[in-house]
């Protein structure tokens, strides 16, 4: 399509670029603009194709993206001149995209103790503690995780807008992933939508499956009488729950179990254990009152004062390195000290 110069450099792999700085006049006062860079060499099997089907094919680059960032100021150049996602490319033509880099300034930035399991310039894994919300809800703007992590991010200069890949309930411990640009977010949320993120809790329930390995598979909805519960329904969504039981202590009273999602329904472990006679101990909205569980529950009630849920492991495929990334969360505080209650059930 152009002319190469000064390309001798450029490798013919996808790479992500430094971030870059643009300056743009905005009437009198001068704006300061910050980019995230994806940069893709036309390789022969592209020779001729359409810009959105190079960066299609290549990057993974969804429309929706696409539709977004042509219309930013040099949002997709090939060889450095803004073009349509429809021009035509040449063999060694450079195209970028690039994205604005944006803050979440609807969030307010809160200092707080971070566990950051891993953090490159495309992403951040957190253990998550109990009793804390991902995400700021109405009533409720402050004390979050997305509150900590803006605050992390502005204290390291870094202009990034909190996009969680998925969420925990606010008692649930565990690893929670968040994307910091919206291509990242788009792939690693592609992913989880094929079943590709594997995403692995451990669970203390009261009782024991009858099997020591099962899959329950049941469609979870809405309650129709409390719009704030799911319920096992017939016409509900598809939803699949594999487990593993790991232990059982006081002769069946409570076990101990590996859980692994196909599906990510609200409240959707806590809704399939109950449903198999098993609910999580601690568990306020799906779970037995003191007095109807067996096995010395009040001791394990005592133990730990929330749902025994913890989002143990968190595998993917980085969207940038293609290199498969797991990482594991030790078991919290709580669930240690639940565990030698369990143990004393014997």
């Amino acid at each position: 399509m152009m002319e190469m110069t000064e390309m001798t450099e450029m490798t013919e792999m996808t790479e992500m670029t430094e971030k870059t700085r643009r300056f743009i006049s905005a009437d009198a006062a001068a704006v300061v603009k910050y980019y995230e860079a994806l940069t893709v060499v036309v390789k022969p099997e592209d020779d001729g194709k359409m810009v959105r089907n190079v960066l299609e094919r290549r990057l993974g680059v969804s429309r929706k993206l696409l539709s977004r960032v042509k219309l930013t100021e040099r949002g997709i150049t090939v060889n450095g001149e803004r073009v349509y996602t429809n021009d035509r490319v040449a063999v060694g033509d450079v195209v970028e995209l690039r994205m604005e880099q944006e803050e979440s300034d609807d969030i307010l930035p809160e200092q707080m103790a971070l566990d950051i399991v891993y953090e490159d310039k495309d992403l951040l894994i957190v253990n998550k503690p109990p009793g804390l919300i991902v995400h700021p809800t109405h009533g409720h703007y402050t004390g979050t995780l997305a509150n900590g992590v803006v605050y992390h991010w502005k204290s390291r200069g870094e202009r990034v807008r909190f996009r969680p890949i998925h969420r925990l309930d606010e008692e649930t411990s565990g690893l929670v992933a968040i994307a910091k640009n919206p291509y990242i977010h788009q792939q690693l949320s592609e992913q989880l939508q094929a079943g590709e993120v594997n995403k692995r809790y451990r669970a203390y329930l009261y009782g024991c499956p009858a099997e020591a390995m099962g899959t329950v598979d049941e469609p979870i909805d809405r309650d129709t009488d409390n719009p704030h519960l799911r319920v096992v329904k017939a016409d509900g969504y598809p939803s699949v729950t594999h487990y593993e039981v790991e232990a059982v202590y006081g002769g069946g009273a409570a076990a101990k179990v590996r859980i692994k999602l196909e599906t990510g329904r609200t409240h959707q472990i806590r809704v399939h254990l109950k449903h198999i006679g098993c609910p999580l101990i601690g568990d306020k909205l799906y779970g037995f009152a003191g007095e109807e569980a067996e096995g010395g529950s009040s001791a394990l009630e005592a133990a730990v004062q929330r749902q025994a849920l913890h989002a143990a492991i968190l595998s993917f495929k980085h969207p940038i390195t293609g290199e498969q990334m797991t990482f594991e969360a030790k078991l919290p505080d709580d669930l240690q000290q639940l565990e030698v209650a369990l143990r004393a059930l014997e």
